[in-house]
């Protein structure tokens, strides 16, 4: 029998564990946390109910949180000199 993957598909969209999140933001866990509590950043889904559960995020949003950022970069570009 294979070994179960790390890999969760969800409706053609997947989660993503903390080491990859970090791979895509470049945050660290704190500034991560941070911006979800301030609902600036997509919230995790936890796994289980133990305070030590495993958490993932949806990698749709994760991306849509991207595009947003990119969309408001490409808005306050500066003027042309």
């Amino acid at each position: 029998m294979n070994a179960p993957s790390q890999e969760i598909t969800v409706m053609n969209d997947r989660l993503v564990g903390k080491k990859e999140l970090r791979t895509i933001v470049l945050y660290s866990d704190a500034h991560i946390a941070r911006l979800e509590a301030a609902g600036q950043f997509p919230k995790r889904l936890r796994l289980g109910n133990g305070p030590r559960c495993r958490v993932g995020w949806v990698l749709s949003e994760v991306q849509a949180w991207w595009q947003s950022k990119l969309a408001s970069r490409d808005d306050a570009s500066p003027s042309a000199a």
